[in-house]
């Protein structure tokens, strides 16, 4: 007959190991597990660096919800930048495979600047405002002009400027003048040189004839003379730091972008570095 105080529970021999060791791991033996895994602490110089930067104000990290956990300040403006500059690429990426975005851009503009777009230019020829007779005027004079002074502006050109004048109520003769002195004025016009005292400008293009040449007066001169063409004559100065090339008496040449120069109120022109001389009778063997 079994014992009342019998109790029915079976404790093992690891069990009542484990509750001699007061709660502590043992091995199948009943020795307590001792874990040799070694506990990493701080130095004391990691601690005092740590303190620092958590101290510094570029290091503190806001614990708030919007700012990004265990970065600091600097570090998270350059992440949330990052991320808006990829956020653009790709919203432009989508919307440039979009039909019509260029339109669709154009009115978004338009409707923030809170104005509409404004309408193109109208582009028409003057000369087309014009009765037959001023046309025929026009294309008349324009020929003359371009005669005259050659280098500047085409033939057309200067019909369309003397058609602008007329169409404005010039008078034909007046405009003529007027775009005379502008065509002189123009770069690269081949000015007359009876007229390039009148040229409201500082440098002009002339073509003449080496009429004649004169010692210089000083070792900074390379050659002074005098060109000549239809319209009169002027006298030239090449100095010696320009380097240009050396012309000789009766030879037809080209100085373009002369500077002027005035004394004792005679207008004359000097080769500079920023001058050219050409000779536009050189090399044309196909006339020889």
């Amino acid at each position: 007959m079994s014992s009342n105080n019998a109790s029915g529970k079976v404790v093992s021999v690891d069990e009542q190991a484990f509750e001699k060791a007061g709660g502590q791991a043992v091995d199948e033996d009943g020795f307590p597990v001792v874990d040799e895994t070694p506990e990493f602490e701080a130095a004391v110089e990691q601690e005092t660096q740590a303190k620092v930067d958590a101290n510094h104000p570029d290091g503190i990290a806001d614990t708030s919800e919007e700012r990004i956990h265990g970065v600091t300040l600097e570090q998270e403006e350059r992440i949330r930048a990052r991320e808006a500059e990829l956020e653009r690429i790709s919203a432009q990426a989508e919307l440039g495979t979009q039909e019509g975005r260029e339109q669709r851009t154009r009115e978004v503009v338009s409707e923030q600047c809170g104005r509409d777009e404004p309408a193109p230019a109208e582009r028409t020829d003057p000369r087309e405002k014009l009765t037959q007779d001023e046309l025929a005027e026009v294309n008349e004079q324009a020929m003359r002009i371009s005669d005259e002074v050659t280098g500047g502006w085409s033939r057309a050109v200067v019909a369309k400027q003397l058609a602008e004048k007329v169409q404005r109520g010039r008078d034909v003769t007046k405009a003529v003048l007027e775009t005379f002195e502008e065509l002189k004025a123009a770069p690269g016009a081949i000015v007359p040189i009876a007229d390039v005292p009148d040229v409201p400008v500082g440098e002009v293009t002339v073509e003449g004839t080496i009429e004649t040449l004169w010692e210089p007066s000083s070792s900074s001169i390379q050659q002074v003379g005098l060109i000549a063409d239809d319209s009169g004559k002027i006298k030239f100065t090449c100095w010696e730091k320009s380097q240009q090339t050396v012309v000789r008496e009766g030879e037809t040449v080209r100085f373009r972008a002369a500077a002027k120069n005035w004394y004792e109120g005679r207008c004359s022109i000097a080769l500079t570095g920023w001058s050219r001389i050409e000779f536009p009778e050189r090399g044309r063997w196909w006339e020889e």
